[in-house]
């Protein structure tokens, strides 16, 4: 799996990285295994620190008070956003399209999460990878190209943080963490998870799989329970499913309620601290630190119900066949609707 995390904290305004020191990260993950396993022995300072409603206070913002580079996709910039009220934040999840050995990628999957820890709701917005945009400079090409001309001008971890700044100029809210990973990642999650189960929403048959095997494979519709494989192969058929790239987005949807009900059920609660420790074998890149991953495990310990807490919204376009200026030639693409997409924001990721 490519290897895309930065060994410093600079260029991000206001966001560390993901990845901590040695000594930091074994003293944190010493005090889940304590906190999840006993239930004390932790210090009173630290454990304080840890609750989510002291430790997602005043969350920064990706690109907060940075210069914009050209790159903006759509809106107009603007990294001055109000305030966001404490335990309210937003989380955008890639999915690369990156095998291994491969540097620049391609988004895959693009997925906007709105947390509310005070109401304990969670909105999901997936965004269509071949939605229409306009980048200055390059003109009208997919929203799955900013990525690659992102990293290809600016290097895989700068590149990553304008893809977040672009696609929250596009939706029109602030982004504070993301986490990128790829079909390897995945795969390595769900297998140490024990494997999940999945809710398919529909019959799925492998038309363009990863594994040669899988060619022809049958997944029916209903609960099954799923190793990384399958769940990799799954995610990424779209050819054979109900309304191509968009039920592929529920496909995804189902895996990640799958992957959260596992994380969260009673017997892998306590293997949160190793997934934490090993989360560079799922994440390209992140900025979410330790102790971020902690505190959400908590706050998401102390009370999560999935299929009463987490809503999942699709964003409708119109497909059509229309010049890609980054190509120069005539490609499929969705229309996006910016008052649909407004409403659908200012309804469900403002609050």
């Amino acid at each position: 799996m490519a290897e895309k995390k930065s060994k410093d904290n600079q260029g991000i305004s206001g966001v560390s990285k993901g990845r901590k020191s040695h000594r930091a990260l074994k003293y944190t993950l010493a005090s889940l295994a304590v906190v999840v396993g006993a239930g004390a022995g932790i210090g009173s300072y630290e454990w304080h620190a840890l609750q989510p409603q002291n430790h997602f206070q005043n969350v920064a913002v990706v690109g907060a008070g940075s210069v914009s580079t050209n790159n903006v996709v759509n809106n107009t910039p603007s990294y001055n956003w109000p305030k966001q009220a404490t335990g309210v934040f937003n989380v955008l999840l890639l999915g690369s399209d990156a095998r291994p050995g491969e540097k620049d990628s391609h988004s895959d999957s693009i997925i906007l999460i709105h947390v509310n820890l005070n109401t304990h709701q969670y909105n999901l917005l997936s965004i269509p990878r071949d939605t229409r945009v306009y980048m200055p400079g390059y003109g009208y090409t997919k929203l799955t190209s900013v990525q690659y001309l992102n990293e290809v001008n600016y290097g895989v971890d700068k590149g990553i943080v304008e893809t977040v700044k672009d696609v929250s100029s596009y939706v029109g809210v602030p982004i504070n963490y993301y986490a990128e990973t790829d079909y390897w990642g995945l795969q390595s999650m769900v297998d140490d998870l024990g494997g999940i189960t999945m809710d398919v929403p529909f019959k799925v048959t492998m038309t363009h799989p990863w594994y040669k095997q899988d060619k022809g494979k049958v997944y029916p519709k209903g609960q099954d329970f799923l190793d990384g494989q399958d769940v990799t192969e799954i995610v990424h058929e779209r050819d054979s499913v109900p309304g191509t790239d968009y039920g592929r987005q529920k496909l995804q949807e189902a895996a990640l309620v799958g992957i959260a009900k596992a994380a969260m059920d009673a017997s892998n609660f306590t293997k949160l601290p190793s997934l934490v420790q090993d989360e560079h074998n799922y994440l390209i890149d992140t900025n979410m630190t330790t102790t971020d991953m902690i505190s959400m495990a908590l706050a998401l310990k102390e009370n999560f119900n999935p299929s009463q807490q987490i809503h999942y919204r699709q964003i409708q376009g119109t497909p059509e066949t229309l010049e890609d200026d980054l190509l120069g030639a005539k490609d499929d693409q969705i229309v996006i609707n910016p008052d649909e997409l407004k409403t659908i924001v200012q309804t469900y990721f403002t609050k």
